[in-house]
């Protein structure tokens, strides 16, 4: 899950359908980015940067820093 773009997207009471229509893209294509079954282009994010005045690190999370979580939590 894209935590960060959520409660962007949400404190710039944007629902999914408007960032989809930022982005050019069908609204079932962003749900699935936003809750981290797809990957978001880099276009994307350079976009959604600008648009929300953030770098990309403070909006996007790595894939799979869930599991690297996890893993590290289990290793200490």
């Amino acid at each position: 899950m894209q935590w960060n773009l959520i409660r962007l997207r949400k404190e710039h009471k944007l629902n999914q359908e408007d960032v989809a229509k930022l982005l050019n893209i069908n609204i079932s294509t962003y749900q699935n980015k936003e809750t981290g079954k797809s990957s978001f282009k880099d276009y994307e994010m350079f976009l959604l940067s600008k648009y929300f005045d953030k770098p990309i690190e403070e909006i996007f999370l790595p894939m799979d820093c869930i599991t690297n979580a996890i893993v590290s939590n289990i290793k200490e």
